[in-house]
């Protein structure tokens, strides 16, 4: 037997070890469950998993080796989390449109064992994880070439019960998607959500098509394969021209080629560790109030890596505003800069915590 072979052999052997320690790792992970659905408690637990991680990292006597030990550990507990949910009957997460929408290809990145839940609209989402009938939602936020979600916007704020607990970026192509054998010269009118028609302009220009929004990507490619129609066309993803027996016509017609889709993660418990955190405040309508409030945020050392104002629903022209500051929201500092900001804003609300 070769080098080759006995580490190989070796490496099975250690596998074969860790399969029945897995096995007893999720046995009493299982126990767990039981105990959190008996006293209500919740799944994560952020104090437990830093010590557990410190712990892991300890017994480790290789330095150069404790990092990727750390992320071995973190990635059992993520796995052990999802079966937690499985057991606890919280693995259904929602999201708007149907199989094969960029929210859905999103979702199944973040949880890859939950159960997807489809709904019709982007209210009918933020209301699924507010009666409790997902443990999650899964909604666009921002995009890096045509903005801000704006009305998910509003939705986290006319939600005050849920809290941003992640994100997730998700490197969007959006591709032009036909019925087989169709030509770019037969095509009439291209259907797609308005995001991806925005991302497309300068090619639907470039071609004069054009264009109706749809409430999402994978809805238009089903109405394009539905309809029959070769003057007809849809912009999405790849793997939604497969599900639905569309063909890419032109692969990559988005105009900036780093184009990336940040969705964000809501839930109705509330987060408590992450190096990054948002917040929702008003203001007084008075001359110099915003200024105030980011000389505050500047005064107590945090980063503001985003800034967006929108109109107060039912009040014309008065306006919310939402920032994401970069920090550890748990430290005394966040306390402090919170009750500051509590007398300067007419009201302050910490939406999310997360880590990117």
């Amino acid at each position: 037997m070769d080098t080759l072979e006995q580490a190989r052999a070796e490496i099975d052997a250690v596998d074969a070890q860790l399969a029945a320690l897995f096995e007893r790792r999720m046995a009493a992970v299982l126990s767990v469950a039981q105990y959190k659905q008996a006293h209500g408690l919740p799944i994560f637990d952020a104090a437990r998993e830093a010590v557990v991680l410190e712990k892991a990292a300890a017994r480790i006597q290789n330095a150069a080796l404790r990092p990727y030990y750390k992320d071995h550990v973190q990635n059992m507990m993520d796995v052990a989390k999802q079966y937690e949910a499985e057991v606890l009957g919280r693995n259904r997460a929602a999201y708007q449109g149907v199989e094969g929408a960029f929210a859905h290809i999103a979702l199944r990145a973040l949880f890859p064992h939950a159960e997807a839940v489809s709904y019709p609209t982007w209210d009918e989402v933020f209301d699924a994880v507010s009666r409790g009938d997902t443990a999650h939602g899964v909604v666009p936020f921002e995009n890096s070439h045509a903005g801000d979600v704006s009305a998910v916007l509003d939705l986290c704020y006319n939600h005050p019960e849920l809290w941003v607990v992640d994100v997730y970026d998700l490197p969007i192509s959006q591709n032009l998607l036909v019925l087989p054998g169709t030509q770019l010269a037969q095509l009439r009118h291209v259907y797609s959500h308005q995001q991806a028609i925005a991302q497309s302009e300068t090619f639907l220009k470039q071609f004069r098509l054009p264009a109706t929004a749809m409430p999402n990507t994978a809805m238009a490619a089903k109405f394009v394969a539905e309809s029959g129609d070769p003057s007809k066309a849809a912009i999405a993803s790849a793997e939604t021209a497969a599900l639905y027996g569309l063909e890419v016509l032109v692969p990559s017609i988005n105009t900036d080629g780093d184009n990336t889709t940040r969705f964000i993660v809501l839930s109705r418990e509330k987060p408590t560790v992450g190096n990054r955190f948002s917040l929702l405040f008003t203001l007084d309508n008075k001359p110099g109030k915003l200024a105030e409030v980011i000389q505050v945020i500047g005064r107590f050392g945090y980063d503001m890596e985003s800034i967006k104002s929108r109109p107060l629903p039912h009040v014309p022209f008065d306006y919310y505003f939402y920032v994401e500051l970069v920090g550890d929201p748990s430290a005394d500092e966040t306390a402090a800069l919170l009750r500051e900001l509590d007398h300067t804003c007419r009201t302050v609300r910490l939406l999310g915590v997360y880590t990117k």
